[in-house]
C-alpha cells in the first residue's frame, strides 16, 4: 500500500531539479560545451530567445535613450533650383539593450561582439528632411558591449530639402538642418541625446574634404521636444550644417569681365564727340556684353522665388551701357553737320556755355563773337554804288559830244571802265561768300562747344552713377563675405 509513496516523491522533486539544472547551465554556459568557440557560444547565448520586435527594456516605463552623433565628410552638391542639399556624413548611434548583457568571464573574457543588425532591435530614427534615397553603403553589423551598449556606425549619403538663399551669390552662406527623430515612438519610449559635447561637434572638421566649392563653417546642434495634436510628445535633435561658398571662381569668370567692359565704356567717353567712331565703339561694347550674358546665364543659380544680386548687377550694367550709347548718339547728333543747323538759341547758349560750364569748372565757354552782319541796306548801297558807277560810263557818242575843257584830263577808254565794273562785282560776290562762310563756321563752333559741355556733364553723371553702384555692391559683398 505504501508503494506509491516513492512515485509521488519523484514526481514532486524532479521538476525543480530540472529547472535548477537549466538555470545553472545558463549561468555557466562554458559548462555546456567548452569545445565550441567562445564567439559562437556567446552569439547563441544572446540571440537564442531574443525578440527584436520588442523594445529592449525590462521595465516598460523606462525610455530607451539613443545618443547620436554626426560628422560631415563632404558637401557633394547644392541644387539651388530644386532647393536640395546632398551631403555625405558619418552617422553614429548608441543605446543600451538590456537583453544583450553577459558576464565576460563566462565567455573567454569577451567584452565586445559584432552581431548582425537585422537580428536585434534598432531604433526607428530618421531624418525629417529626406527627399531621396542616397547611395549609401550597407553596414550589416553593430558592436555590442557586455553591459548591453550597442554602437551603430554607418556612412550616409543624405539628400535633404533645404531653404537656400541665393541673393548673396557668390558670397552666400547656407544653413541647412538635419533633424533626427523617431518616426513612431514618443519621448516616453525613445529619447534622443547628443553623444558628444556641442562644442566638439561644432568645431569637428577632421575628416571634412575641404577642397571643393563649399567651405564648412561649423555644425550647430539643438535639442527640442515637440508635440502633435493626435499623439504625444516627441524628441528631436537638429544638426545645422553651416557652409559658405568659395567665390574666387565666380569672381574671375563673372565679375572681372563685366568690370573690364564697363571700364572700357568709361574710357570711350574720351573719344572726340564729333567723330563717328564713338558710336560704333559703344555698339561693339553693347554687343559684347550681350554675348557675355548669354555665356554666363547657365552659371548663375536660378530659383522661382528670387534672383541673386549679381544678376541684378548684370542687368543694371546692361542698362548703363544702353544709356551711354543713347548719350553718345545725342551728342553726335548735336555736333554733326553744324554748318547746316540754325544758330544756337540765346537761352541754350546762356544755360550751357555759361552756367553748366561754370558748374563743371570748365570756365565760361564764350565762343568768339562773329562780326556783326553787314546790314542789307549797306550791301545794297554797295551794289548800287557799283551800278551807278557803271551807269555813269557813257557811250561813245556821249564821249564825243562832251566838250573838253582846256584843263580837263582825257576820259578813260570805254573798255577800261567795263573791266573795272566787272572787277567790282566779283569782289562783292567774294565778300558775300566769305561772310556767309564765317557765319557758318561760327555756328558750327558754337554747337561744338555746346556738345562738348553737355558731353562732359553727362559723362560725370554717368561716372558718378557707375561708381556709386559699384561701391555699394562691393561693400555689400564684403560684409557678406566676412560676416
Amino acid at each position: 500500500m505504501l508503494s506509491w509513496v516513492p512515485r509521488v516523491l519523484l514526481a514532486l522533486l524532479l521538476p525543480p531539479l530540472l529547472t535548477h539544472g537549466q538555470a545553472r547551465r545558463r549561468e555557466h554556459p562554458q559548462a555546456q560545451n567548452t569545445s565550441r568557440p567562445a564567439l559562437l557560444r556567446l552569439s547563441d547565448y544572446l540571440l537564442a530567445n531574443y525578440q527584436k520586435g520588442v523594445r529592449p527594456v525590462r521595465d516598460w516605463r523606462k525610455p530607451t535613450t539613443v545618443s547620436i552623433d554626426v560628422i560631415v565628410y563632404a558637401i557633394l552638391s547644392v541644387d539651388e533650383k530644386n532647393q536640395v542639399l546632398t551631403t555625405y556624413i558619418w552617422y553614429r548611434q548608441y543605446w543600451t539593450d538590456e537583453f544583450l548583457q553577459w558576464n565576460p568571464e563566462d565567455f573567454d573574457n569577451i567584452t565586445k561582439l559584432s552581431i548582425p543588425t537585422e537580428s536585434i532591435w534598432v531604433p526607428d530614427i530618421l531624418i525629417n528632411e529626406f527627399v531621396d534615397v542616397g547611395k549609401s553603403p550597407s553596414i550589416p553589423y553593430v558592436y555590442v558591449g557586455h553591459h548591453g551598449e550597442v554602437q551603430n556606425y554607418k556612412p550616409l549619403q543624405v539628400v535633404t530639402a533645404c531653404s537656400l538663399d541665393i541673393y548673396n551669390f557668390p558670397f552666400d552662406v547656407q544653413n541647412c538642418s538635419l533633424t533626427f527623430t523617431s518616426w513612431l515612438h514618443t519621448i516616453q519610449d525613445i529619447n534622443i541625446s547628443l553623444w558628444r559635447l556641442p562644442e566638439k561637434v561644432k568645431l569637428d572638421k577632421t575628416i571634412f574634404m575641404n577642397q571643393g566649392e563649399w567651405e564648412l563653417l561649423g555644425v550647430l546642434t539643438q535639442f527640442r521636444e515637440f508635440s502633435m495634436e493626435s499623439s504625444g510628445c516627441y524628441a528631436e535633435m537638429k544638426f545645422f550644417v553651416v557652409i559658405r561658398r568659395r567665390p574666387l571662381f565666380y569672381t574671375v569668370s563673372l565679375l572681372l569681365p563685366s568690370i573690364f567692359l564697363m571700364f572700357m565704356d568709361i574710357v570711350g567717353f574720351y573719344l572726340p564727340p564729333d567723330s563717328g567712331e564713338r558710336v560704333s565703339f559703344k555698339i561693339t561694347l553693347l554687343l559684347g556684353y550681350s554675348v557675355f550674358l548669354i555665356i554666363v546665364s547657365d552659371t548663375l543659380p536660378a530659383t522661382a522665388i528670387g534672383t541673386p544680386l549679381i544678376g541684378v548687377y548684370f542687368v543694371v550694367c546692361m542698362a548703363l551701357l544702353v544709356v551711354s550709347l543713347a548719350e553718345t548718339i545725342l551728342i553726335v547728333r548735336l555736333v554733326h553737320k553744324q554748318d547746316l543747323q540754325q544758330p544756337v538759341p540765346a537761352w541754350l547758349r546762356h544755360l550751357v556755355l555759361e552756367r553748366v560750364a561754370l558748374l563743371l569748372c570748365l570756365g565760361e565757354q564764350t565762343a568768339s563773337r562773329r562780326p556783326p552782319a553787314t546790314p542789307r541796306a549797306a550791301k545794297t548801297d554797295d551794289c548800287s554804288d557799283v551800278g551807278n558807277h557803271c551807269s555813269h560810263l557813257r557811250g561813245p557818242q556821249d564821249l564825243e559830244k562832251t566838250p573838253r575843257g582846256r584843263g580837263s584830263p582825257p576820259s578813260p577808254p570805254r573798255e577800261s571802265s567795263l573791266a573795272v565794273c566787272g572787277l567790282l562785282q566779283e569782289l562783292s560776290s567774294i565778300r558775300h561768300f566769305l561772310e556767309k562762310r564765317d557765319e557758318s563756321r561760327e555756328v558750327a563752333r558754337e554747337w561744338l562747344h555746346v556738345g562738348s559741355v553737355l558731353d562732359g556733364l553727362l559723362f560725370r553723371i554717368y561716372l558718378v552713377a557707375v561708381l556709386a553702384y559699384s561701391i555699394t555692391l562691393v561693400t555689400l559683398w564684403s560684409i557678406w563675405q566676412y560676416s
